[in-house]
């Protein structure tokens, strides 16, 4: 039995959802490979070898994978898809578009956003926005798995020796096209990988208040920065920082919520951090229900002593 994870990178590094994903394919019994599709990515192909735990590294090179755009990228992964028992993806935006398709060409049943490995056919995935965990049993021949990085140490990023293979890149299938690139050039970590997270919400007020009071803060911890949906919404922060069932889920070390009610929807995207500090005026805020340390406070001068004192 072997499994493949399929690795997402941007050519130069890969993502850090990545190595949380081998984690857990490697609980799924059996020798993990890992497929590098992309154009120019050496410096990727020979970190993927060097992870723990990798025996075999498959890497396609070729223009037309130089963007990740999900319909070549699925191609390439039907083309060795039958070797395998299972095909893992990270739970991400990049590999929530590319795992439905490899199921639907496989005729297989996707399992989502798993958190634990029971069995190489058991898995555990949250439903209800979090609020139960199911066990699904999937019979079929080529399981189809997304992995919720937040679920899952990260595998060692050295101690590996794996072999490295080539394989033909598939053609560009015409289906899509790469336009451009918008991105937020920051110093600050990764929001899904960080160990810090600094979240703000609406009661923060507006765009201006957001970044005095979130930003010095996340800063002077080394955190990165997290807003509510209904922070993004007002405009106060960007959509790509956005915690949530519809934004990006996380586990850090430490989470501070700032003015964040705790809609469920918030909660979903938060709740497994493994310490989370809440500040609001609000003594009936949800939020306070999960915290590990509550501060009834007004934030405007609770935040800057905090900072203050630090």
């Amino acid at each position: 039995m072997a499994v493949l994870v399929i690795a997402q990178h941007d050519n130069a590094r890969l993502a850090g959802a990545t190595y949380n994903t081998i984690t857990a394919a490697a609980m799924l019994g059996g020798d993990v490979h890992i497929l590098v599709a992309g154009s120019g990515a050496g410096a990727v192909t020979t970190a993927a070898a060097a992870i723990s735990g990798i025996a075999t590294v498959l890497w396609a090179d070729g223009e037309s994978l130089r963007y990740g755009l999900a319909e070549v990228v699925c191609a390439q992964v039907l083309a060795i898809a039958r070797n395998y028992t299972h095909l893992v993806f990270p739970a991400t935006a990049w590999g929530k578009g590319i795992a439905p398709r490899v199921a639907a060409r496989l005729d297989s049943f996707q399992v989502s956003e798993i958190t634990a490995v029971v069995s190489p056919d058991t898995f555990e995935r949250p439903i209800y926005a979090g609020n139960l965990i199911a066990t699904v049993q999937n019979s079929d021949a080529i399981k189809v798995l997304t992995v919720r990085a937040a679920a899952f140490a990260a595998a060692s990023p050295a101690g590996g020796n794996a072999v490295q293979e080539s394989m033909a890149a598939v053609p560009d299938s015409g289906k899509s096209q790469f336009i451009r690139l918008d991105s937020t050039p920051s110093e600050r970590p990764e929001l899904s990988a960080a160990t810090v997270v600094v979240s703000g919400g609406r009661a923060l007020g507006s765009r201006e208040k957001f970044d005095e009071i979130i930003l010095p803060l996340a800063d002077k911890l080394g955190a990165a920065v997290g807003a509510s949906r209904a922070a993004v919404d007002a405009g106060f922060a960007p959509n790509d920082l956005q915690v949530g069932q519809t934004g990006k889920i996380v586990a850090p070390q430490l989470y501070i919520a700032i003015g964040i009610s705790g809609a469920v929807q918030h909660l979903a995207g938060m709740k497994d951090s493994k310490v989370i500090v809440a500040i609001n005026n609000d003594p009936t805020s949800p939020i306070f229900e999960i915290a590990d340390y509550c501060l009834e406070a007004d934030l405007f001068s609770a935040v800057p002593q905090l900072l203050a004192a630090l």
